[in-house]
């Protein structure tokens, strides 16, 4: 569980404060009644279709430091009608896990696998704990000991596959790299199980990853950056790398990689 930041929290109390203005009371099956100050619902009729008290939702608007249980956003965003990425994103600043996020990405989005299909070269698509879902034979070609073996998470593939240190041209350099962006996803999962599951066993299998893991690290996940390769076949590769998170499926990632010459 990780904790908003003041900024966080002025952006939440925003963002319920314009969502709960935008809902009819027609639409929440509620009466409209007499004269309304707000074209929406009143904060009394939110924190009760939310099963919430008046004074946490208010706060909750006022961006107060209060505490906010997943549950109880669940239902706020269930009370104002949030679309997926509404909600994903309701839950982004709350710092929470949304209690309603799939338990795993085993098949990719519908979209997700469409993108990385049409993509001329390598694409791959990765879930919340960085495990491929999908990925065109361009990619499947490059990462031939990762997406043409039987491991399919990223992390694992990098430190006990030993073809990932000879195809990743600066490996120690990247991997660090990685190490730090995948901590940046993992401080917004901490309750989750499989993702602690997988830093706790590479930290007890592997001793650098035990050491990188224990800077403490933290990084955005770039959205773009060259990324070199000495392939077994096509010898050295540079690619410029861009990473998107589908708007309907923010656990997920697509990976693009696009020739540089």
């Amino acid at each position: 569980m990780t904790t908003a930041s003041s900024e966080q929290r002025r952006l939440l109390g925003a963002f319920l404060r314009t969502h709960r203005e935008r809902l009819a009371p027609h639409a929440a099956g509620l009466a409209a009644g007499g004269r309304r100050r707000t074209p929406g619902l009143r904060r009394e009729e939110a924190a009760q279709l939310a099963g919430v008290s008046v004074t946490w939702f208010t706060w909750l608007e006022q961006g107060r430091e209060v505490s906010a249980s997943p549950e109880a956003l669940a239902r706020v965003a269930a009370a104002l009608q949030l679309t997926r990425a509404e909600r994903a994103y309701l839950f982004e600043l709350a710092g929470r896990r949304d209690p309603a996020a799939p338990a795993s990405a085993a098949e990719a989005p519908p979209g997700l696998a469409e993108a990385v299909a049409h993509f001329e070269g390598p694409a791959y698509g990765l879930d919340r704990c960085w495990s491929a879902v999908c990925w065109n034979a361009a990619a499947e070609r490059l990462f031939a000991g990762w997406l043409g073996g039987p491991e399919r998470n990223l992390l694992r593939y990098l430190f006990r596959e030993p073809q990932a240190r000879q195809l990743i041209v600066d490996w120690p350099d990247r991997v660090r790299r990685v190490i730090a962006e995948f901590r940046a996803d993992f401080s917004r999962s901490l309750a989750d199980p499989q993702m602690r599951r997988l830093v706790e066993d590479l930290r007890s299998e592997d001793a650098q990853f035990f050491a990188l893991w224990d800077e403490q690290a933290v990084l955005a996940r770039e959205e773009g950056g060259v990324r070199r390769f000495d392939h077994p076949q096509d010898g050295r590769l540079t690619f410029e790398q861009f990473t998107f998170q589908p708007a309907d499926r923010p656990d997920c990632k697509l990976v693009l990689l696009t020739a540089r010459r």
